[in-house]
C-alpha cells in the first residue's frame, strides 16, 4: 500500500483509542496517542510534564480571550520567553504530527491530528463515538466507577476535547462531520467489527 496516516477522533467510552492500537496491530503500522508528547518533548527539550500538563488542557481566561485567533504554528526558539506556552507546545506537537506523515504510514489518535493534516492527500480522518449509555458502560467495567462518575467523567473529559479542538483550529466544531471522512457509531457496529470496516477502507483507498 502507499503511505498513509489515519487520525481518529472519539468521544471519551466509545472505544477510539482500543480500535486504533487494533488497526495499528492488523496493519503492521505504529498507533500514537501519548507517544506524541515524549517525541516532542525529546525533540524540544521541554519536560514530558509540561507537555502533559498542556494536553487537551486549556486556561479558561485563553479561551475566551484568544478563541478566534489560529494560535502560531511556528516553533519558537528556546530562547524566546514563550518557549514552553501552550501554543508553542502545540507547534511543536504540529511538527511531530506532520513530519510522521510525511515519513511513514501510521495512526495518530486525538491531537487535532485530522486538522493539521487537513491538506494532506494521503490522511484518513476518522470520528468514533458510541451512544452516552455505551460510553458509561464502557467507563463503568474499565475505569471500575458507578455510573454517576462515569457520566460526570465522560461530560468533563469530551469538554475538554471539545475546547481543545475549538481553540487550537481556531474556532472549528470538533463535532461537525464535515471535518471527517467518516463517522463510527462502536456501540452499532461493535469496535472490532470497525477495525474491520476501517482496515477495508484502507486497503482500498490507499492501493498501489
Amino acid at each position: 500500500m502507499k503511505k498513509f496516516v489515519v487520525t481518529i477522533a472519539r468521544g471519551f467510552g466509545s472505544g477510539g483509542k482500543y480500535i486504533g492500537e487494533k488497526l495499528g496491530e492488523r496493519l503492521g503500522i505504529p498507533c500514537y496517542e501519548k507517544e506524541i508528547l515524549t517525541m516532542a518533548s525529546e525533540k524540544s527539550g521541554i519536560s514530558l510534564e509540561i507537555f502533559a500538563k498542556s494536553d487537551e488542557k486549556l486556561k479558561r481566561s485563553l479561551l475566551v480571550k484568544e478563541l478566534t485567533q489560529i494560535p502560531r504554528s511556528k516553533v519558537l526558539s528556546p530562547q524566546d520567553k514563550a518557549f514552553t506556552s501552550d501554543n508553542n507546545l502545540f507547534a511543536i506537537q504540529t511538527e511531530i504530527i506532520q513530519t510522521l506523515a510525511d515519513t511513514q504510514s501510521c495512526i495518530i489518535v486525538g491531537k487535532c491530528a485530522d486538522y493539521i493534516l487537513r491538506n494532506n492527500n494521503n490522511v484518513l480522518s476518522v470520528y468514533i463515538d458510541a451512544p452516552r449509555s455505551a460510553c458509561v458502560s464502557s467507563i463503568m467495567s474499565k475505569m471500575s466507577v458507578n455510573e454517576k462518575e462515569a457520566n460526570k467523567m465522560i461530560e468533563k473529559t469530551d469538554k475538554y476535547r471539545s475546547d481543545y479542538y475549538k481553540y487550537y483550529t481556531g474556532g472549528c466544531d470538533w463535532l461537525n462531520p464535515t471535518n471527517y471522512h467518516l463517522f463510527l457509531n462502536s456501540d452499532k457496529f461493535g469496535r472490532d467489527t470497525c477495525v474491520n470496516i476501517l482496515e477495508n477502507i484502507i486497503r482500498y483507498k490507499f492501493a498501489d
